[in-house]
């Protein structure tokens, strides 16, 4: 039997895609080379906590239309993202906002933490930002730089942060206000039930087969259209070698005690201790269970056979994907679409509204 569309990936993107296609009485077919749905926002049930599998996921957006249509598929809670800094022992508000001034110099108004971030700025000698150390002081100082963003930085990439672009700090909110609230954008929350819950019934009715490569049976499967959400440069075989990415490793522990920090998410920023950030999984869904479930998140150079989170957008890999994408142009029969296809990283609100444009376009409406 034939589909009108072969759907690979059933994350976020491919999902979305399905849904909008079946709804308009497509034929559809979505595979996954995992054993579940739902590709890194899967969410499992431990101990009765919807465990982040693939690390912390919070959907945040200003996109009235993208949040009007999850919501038809998941009840979402008012979860607020208001991570916590831990710099060996010492506490910070995140978003960089005047709690975070306040604990750094004692400032108690926005212009003398606008004056010294300024002077800092200034003794520093930067003028137009080239790299992510000289944007990061520009916009926090010295100071918050050296304690906040660096270390974590390192190691979150890998690399000096001279020698990552200054595009990837621009994303980091900076108040001048006591708002905690780390996106601040019009709708936020989390799904209640998680996110695998949310994926299944985007996936309602339309045939899902697991365990399944595309590799082993995009010869065996006929369908008019296929959607790609996979690695860009994996379904060319490398041809122009393989693009960087990020990946994680997650060490995850049930814990017999009802609150193990208090907090969902807590980064740690020194460069000693060896994970990023920790999560407590119950925090995100308000949970009251007796034990707990925590993850700690280990950044690591990605290779061939792990995860990619991360797209590394720098002048190379850029290259790169230039090449791959003059050959994805002159595919009639393939689209790719999500963060690995396109070589980008999305929030998920960007995520579902690209899913429902190209969706809109394959539809001509």
């Amino acid at each position: 039997m034939g589909y009108d569309y072969l759907i690979v990936g059933s994350g976020l993107f491919g999902s979305v895609f399905a849904r909008r296609m079946k709804d308009y009485g497509k034929s559809v077919l979505v595979i996954d080379k995992r054993e579940h749905i739902g590709g890194n926002c899967y969410t499992e049930e431990v101990e009765g906590i919807n465990v982040h599998k693939y690390g912390a996921h919070i959907f945040h957006t200003n996109d009235k239309e993208v949040w009007e249509f999850v919501t038809k598929y998941a009840d979402f809670n008012r979860y607020t993202n208001s991570p916590v800094a831990n710099y060996n022992g010492e506490l910070y508000s995140l978003p960089f906002n005047m709690y975070t001034f306040n604990k750094m110099w004692g400032v108690v108004t926005p212009d003398e933490a606008r004056s010294i971030i300024e002077q800092q700025k200034i003794d520093a000698g930067i003028i137009e930002p080239s790299n992510l150390e000289e944007q990061a002081i520009s916009l926090v100082g010295t100071d918050i730089y050296e304690k906040l963003v660096k270390g974590y930085t390192m190691k979150q990439w890998g690399r000096e942060c001279k020698d990552l672009p200054a595009s990837i700090i621009k994303r980091l909110p900076v108040r001048f206000t006591f708002d905690n609230n780390y996106f601040n954008a019009l709708y936020q929350g989390i799904p209640m039930g998680g996110y695998t819950k949310l994926i299944a019934n985007l996936l309602d009715g339309i045939e899902v087969r697991l365990n399944t490569d595309y590799k082993d049976i995009k010869d065996s499967i006929e369908a008019d259209k296929v959607l790609y959400t996979g690695p860009i440069d994996e379904f060319y075989d490398f041809k122009y070698g393989a693009m960087s990415y990020r990946s994680v490793r997650f060490e995850t522990e049930i814990l017999d005690i009802p609150n193990y920090q208090g907090n969902a998410v807590i980064n740690y920023t020194d460069s000693e201790t060896p994970y990023t950030r920790i999560i407590e999984h119950k925090f995100f869904e308000f949970g009251t269970q007796e034990k707990t479930v925590i993850s700690k998140e280990y950044s690591s150079e990605w290779k061939l056979g792990d995860d990619p989170y991360y797209p590394v957008n720098d002048a190379v890999n850029e290259s790169l994907h230039d090449k791959y994408l003059e050959l994805a142009n002159k595919e009639t029969n393939v689209l790719f679409g999500g963060r690995l296809a396109e070589y980008k990283y999305y929030d998920m609100d960007v995520t579902v509204r690209r899913s429902l444009d190209a969706a809109n376009k394959e539809l001509s409406i």
